[in-house]
């Protein structure tokens, strides 16, 4: 094979996961900002690669450097917000014809301590870190388009009855019995495309509360034949409620709970006592979107577990 026959194939380089916190000192109330930022650049970098000419490539350090300048100069309103201005910064330059941004956003809260009356009350300045979700971000930009998701990870529930599974065909490898009543818990990574007409002047905090409410509405309300089933409950649920959103993904483990037998010890189990498993792990992963919405696959390229 000669090295006229090879070619280079689709790319992107850039820094991966730089952190950065930002505290807003403007009123004795601080906030704070707490991101895990990666920028990944496209464009004809065929040089680079192929001969190590390094004439066109923006070095990954000055990425990193232009976040914390950011963090600075603009400050973080919001995860979607912050990366639109990275990514329009890059794209801005001759080298670069797009690429992809993305932020993990870890939440703290603030510290309840006692107030002039013993009341409890948030402090100005000190917090404690969220073991919920983290909340997520991802900017694509290609040719000429931005396409823009909000989302969240690890979002982890569990109902203790109102889930059932049965009916499922049967052959000689099955060995699963069928249940009217199961614990179902799951940790929920969801992922939203933001239609291109909404995106501009879209509350980003507002429709991240609204999702997350309505995703766990759909858990705890929907009596679940299957995950698959309050997937598509709470996929549907959020696009007949968030016009701003176009396409809802989510990936699902099911994390499995058996009862335990308990009879060697004469003792009955009535849905009391489970093991909870580890692995292997049943995992549902689909798309929810509205039926005229546009093809936009770009949006979803190379984001891992997203179909």
């Amino acid at each position: 094979m000669s090295s006229s026959d090879v070619v280079l194939g689709p790319n992107q380089y850039g820094k991966a996961e730089v952190r950065v916190v930002r505290v807003n000192r403007e009123t004795p109330v601080h906030t704070l900002m707490d991101l895990n930022v990666s920028s990944l650049l496209r464009g004809d970098f065929t040089d680079c690669y192929r001969s190590g000419d390094n004439s066109r490539v923006i070095a990954t350090d000055t990425q990193k450097n232009t976040v914390y300048a950011f963090a600075k100069e603009h400050g973080i309103s919001t995860p979607e917000e912050f990366l639109r201005l990275l990514g329009r910064h890059f794209t801005a330059q001759d080298e670069v014809a797009g690429g992809r941004w993305t932020a993990e956003s870890y939440p703290w809260e603030r510290i309840q301590v006692p107030g002039p009356e013993g009341e409890l009350r948030a402090h100005e300045h000190s917090f404690v870190k969220s073991k919920q979700e983290i909340r997520t971000a991802a900017l694509t930009i290609q040719d000429g388009e931005e396409h823009l998701l909000g989302g969240f990870s690890d979002l982890t529930v569990l109902k203790t009855t109102g889930s059932e599974f049965s009916g499922f065909p049967r052959d000689r490898y099955t060995t699963l019995p069928e249940t009217q009543d199961r614990i179902m818990a799951t940790d929920i990574t969801a992922r939203w495309l933001f239609a291109e007409d909404a995106a501009a002047e879209t509350d980003f905090d507002a429709v991240y509360a609204r999702v997350k409410q309505l995703v766990l509405e759909q858990f705890a309300l929907v009596h679940s034949l299957s995950l698959q089933q309050t997937l598509y409950a709470a996929g549907e649920a959020v696009l007949g409620a968030v016009p701003e959103i176009e396409d809802i993904r989510f990936v699902m483990p099911n994390n499995h709970h058996y009862v335990v037998d308990l009879s060697r010890f004469d003792l009955e189990n009535p849905n009391e006592v489970f093991q909870a498993g580890d692995r292997p792990y049943g995992l549902m992963n689909a798309s929810v979107t509205r039926r005229d919405a546009p093809a936009r696959p770009h949006a979803w390229e190379w984001l891992g577990g997203f179909c």
